[in-house]
């Protein structure tokens, strides 16, 4: 019977080393893919932000109850360390992780999926800068993300959201919602951000959306 030469894998490479090194490759490549087409380093960096693991005291540090796990799954830590990396001042992670938490009805709210988590980045910053400029605190961060099925339940909402997107916040200040509205368009006409303005009797809307729309 002839002899077949088989293309064996050398005695010091295990197959487990094989699988780690193949996974090491792909995410090599992934990475330089993101950052060249991009043509912006953040680019590859932001592809490994959801996936470093968070401290393991990292709720515990944040003054987040360890219950809303239960509530919002494994993820909650992991999402909470990234929300600390933005270096917000004038808000706590807690405060935007709590309308997560939140039920209406039957229907639980949840945390955002890992590819939108960089996306409330740039909404958070705007609100952390109206607290300097109104020179008053957040009284509560009303709603953030939804998922789609929470987003069904809430009272007006549109099928387009850009709660959906994990790109908006409702906010109340310790002040009229006028006024909230009226600094975050000054902001706006000052070149802060781009994005909508929405004025309620009980709250005020800002998102980072791209293009200056008002309500």
């Amino acid at each position: 019977m002839p002899h077949t030469e088989l293309d064996l894998t050398p005695e010091d490479e295990s197959p487990a080393l094989i699988t780690r090194r193949r996974m090491f490759g792909l995410l090599a490549a992934t990475g330089a893919s993101l950052f060249f087409s991009s043509g912006r380093a953040d680019a590859f960096f932001n592809f490994f932000d959801g996936m470093s693991s968070a401290p393991s005291n990292t709720l515990q540090s944040l003054n987040i109850p360890t219950e809303w796990r239960v509530k919002l799954g494994p993820n909650l830590a992991a999402y909470a360390h990234y929300l600390r990396t933005a270096n917000l001042k004038n808000i706590t992670v807690r405060q935007v992780i709590a309308p997560h938490t939140k039920a209406r009805g039957s229907v639980q709210n949840t945390l955002p999926p890992k590819t939108m988590w960089r996306n409330i980045r740039s909404t958070a910053k705007v609100v952390d800068m109206l607290v300097d400029r109104l020179d008053v605190p957040v009284k509560d961060l009303v709603s953030i993300y939804r998922s789609p099925a929470y987003n069904a339940r809430c009272a007006g909402a549109k099928s387009n959201s850009y709660h959906l997107r994990n790109n908006a916040i409702d906010a109340t200040f310790q002040c009229a919602p006028g006024k909230v509205a009226a600094m975050a368009r000054a902001m706006r006409s000052a070149g802060l951000f781009k994005g909508g303005v929405g004025r309620y009797g009980g709250f005020t809307h800002v998102d980072t959306r791209g293009s200056n729309v008002d309500w």
